[in-house]
Formats: C-alpha cells, structure tokens, sequence
C-alpha cells in the first residue's frame, strides 16, 4: 500500500521520516511528498561500474550558480539541453517496513524534461541526488526550491537490514 497524505504527515511530524522541507503544506500531495532542487550540477567526467563496486567510479560534477535578480531572495538555473545531477533540500530517513519511489512532476514533463531516479531503499538515511535530463531544444529554467521530484512510500514486510551503501548517511 502506498501511503497517502495523512500518513505520510504523521510519519514527517513524529518519525522525522523527511526532514528540511520548506513547507509541509506545500509539499505533500495525496499519496505523495515533492522534493525540491537544492543545488544543481552539470557532470565533468565519466564513471565506471562493476559486479562488485570494488572499481566502481563515479564521475564528478560541477555546482552551477543559479543567476540571482536584485530583490529576489532565489536565483534560477537556465539550462541548456543536456543531463544534470539535481541535488534535493531533504533528507530522508526510511524505516526498515517502507520503501520509496520517485517519479518526476508532471509540470517538468509537459517542459520536455524528466528526471531519472533509483529505488529508495528501506533503511536508507541521507540527501538524494538524481538525474535531471533536459530534453527541450530551447532548454528550461529552474527556480532554486523548485518543487522537482515526487516521492512515493510504500509500505513493505520490515526488512532485517536497511540499506548500508556507499550513500548511507546514518
């Protein structure tokens, strides 16, 4: 079952399941929480991934400046077509009976964007980063704290152990 917004709001206001959210409000909708673009990067290298992770690179990547107007208290990424890491303002803290899927909002869809995401695992603490990929011949510009992503918990049988990868925050 996934988790509508009541529930959701009462695991975010008593089990700190998101936490540096800007505006709860806002941000839940029926079955979901929309996660917004902290930072934007544009990747300067290449990767490499193996059976194992034992060689497993992954490429680095440049912040880019949001361009601020005078009196605006958030500046905006104008992007060119092109693939970009957005890193998001929350963290989250997934208990062990829950797992999370993110989708991108139907808004950056209709601008010729999407986003590419990974499953959230049970047990998986930290900040997320995913993949912005700008498909638009003209481009598209982002507001710093656009609401980007929404993510969806479902509930699951309790796993023994949570996610303990490279990512792990906890």
């Amino acid at each position: 079952m996934v988790l509508n917004r009541e529930q959701l709001r009462k695991m975010i206001e008593e089990k700190d399941l998101i936490q540096n959210y800007i505006d709860l409000e806002t941000q839940l909708t029926p079955q979901g929480f929309d996660l917004t673009a902290g930072e934007i990067h544009r990747y300067n290298g290449s990767g490499k991934l193996d059976f194992s992770n034992s060689e497993r690179e992954i490429p680095g990547s440049e912040k880019i400046s949001p361009e601020k107007k005078k009196g605006d208290d958030y500046g905006w990424w104008h992007l060119e077509k092109g693939i970009y890491k957005v890193v998001m303002n929350e963290r989250v803290d997934i208990p062990n009976n829950l797992t999370g899927f993110a989708y991108p909002r139907s808004s950056l869809l209709r601008m010729g964007c999407s986003i590419e995401n990974a499953v959230w695992d049970s047990g998986y603490i930290g900040t997320g980063a995913f993949m912005l990929v700008v498909e638009n011949p003209e481009g598209v510009s982002i507001k710093e704290n656009a609401r980007v992503n929404q993510l969806l918990f479902q509930e699951t049988e309790e796993t023994g152990q949570g996610y303990s990868g490279r990512y792990h925050e906890g």
